[in-house]
């Protein structure tokens, strides 16, 4: 799932789902929609809201950072912890099984938009459906293997939220 959008609507509730706890956040958003949590995860995945269904996942975002002071859960140092856990594991087992699902998800995920673009794959809900698992995947693969750009959002976040100095 691409969460560039929604991180910028929505920080917490991205970070959430990027991360160990995206069940808190899907069931978040389907309660704020009125929806099952399955159809708040289609509907967060397709990106295609209308300005009320925004206002609600607003709604939701505020309901899941309170959620989370009151249980005493910072999301995104949790990512950061499974991130961490994934990457010592990996490097204490030497198993060469991450680096080649890595591989495939990258050249059926680039294959396909190739595909795509040339003409030889035909557009499909299917299809759009493997693009969008399989971009999500790949968003997975580059947070595991460099680092997620999450605390330099929030950098900028802090910056323009910032008061200038006058010298």
């Amino acid at each position: 799932m691409n969460l560039s959008w929604l991180a910028q609507l929505a920080p917490t509730v991205a970070t959430a789902l990027g991360g160990p706890l995206a069940g808190m956040a899907v069931e978040a958003v389907g309660k704020a929609l009125g929806v099952p949590p399955d159809d708040a995860k289609k509907l967060l995945e397709s990106g295609k809201m209308t300005s009320d269904q925004i206002t609600l996942i607003k709604q939701a975002e505020i309901a899941l950072q309170a959620q989370a002071q009151e249980l005493g859960l910072n999301f995104e140092k949790l990512a950061v912890q499974d991130r961490a856990s994934a990457r010592s594991m990996q490097s204490e087992t030497r198993s060469w099984i991450p680096g080649v699902m890595a591989l495939v998800v990258t050249a059926g995920f680039f294959g396909i938009l190739i595909g795509l673009m040339s003409g030889k794959v035909t557009a499909g809900a299917e299809i759009e459906i493997m693009l969008g698992s399989l971009g999500t995947a790949w968003t997975g693969i580059i947070g595991f293997y460099f680092g997620s750009s999450a605390s330099s959002q929030k950098k900028d976040e802090l910056i323009h939220q910032s008061t200038p100095v006058n010298s």
